[in-house]
């Protein structure tokens, strides 16, 4: 069974960064597409970047292009979003989810709260 984990929120002031992780394990994920999504309050889960396990091509939500950095590592299963020039904005939970292929995102992590004080 997959399992994702996400660690590395909390409470920064604008302009600040945070790096986010997701440790996954259950499986091997060479076959994987792996995701952050976030949730800001009151709104809907909205797509942030997407990563493909096996080549590392990425793409990103146009509000997050050029401030944040979506990687992996291969050797410890784990996915990691780097968060440059935060901004109130940014105020969400942030999760971690992973898909094969063209299917729906199956698998979800539990959520990190980031909140950026202006």
């Amino acid at each position: 069974q997959v399992q994702l984990v996400e660690s590395g929120g909390g409470l920064v002031q604008a302009g600040g960064s945070l790096r986010l992780s997701c440790a996954a394990s259950g499986s091997t994920f060479s076959e994987y597409l792996m995701a952050w999504f976030r949730q800001p309050p009151g709104k809907e889960r909205e797509f942030v970047a997407v990563i493909v396990w096996n080549s590392g091509s990425t793409n990103y939500a146009d509000s997050v292009k050029g401030r944040f950095t979506i990687s992996r590592d291969n050797a410890n299963n784990t996915m990691y979003l780097q968060m440059n020039s935060l901004k109130p904005e940014d105020t969400a939970v942030y999760y971690c989810a992973a898909r094969v292929g063209g299917s729906d995102y199956k698998y979800w992590g539990q959520g990190t709260q980031v909140t950026v004080s202006s």
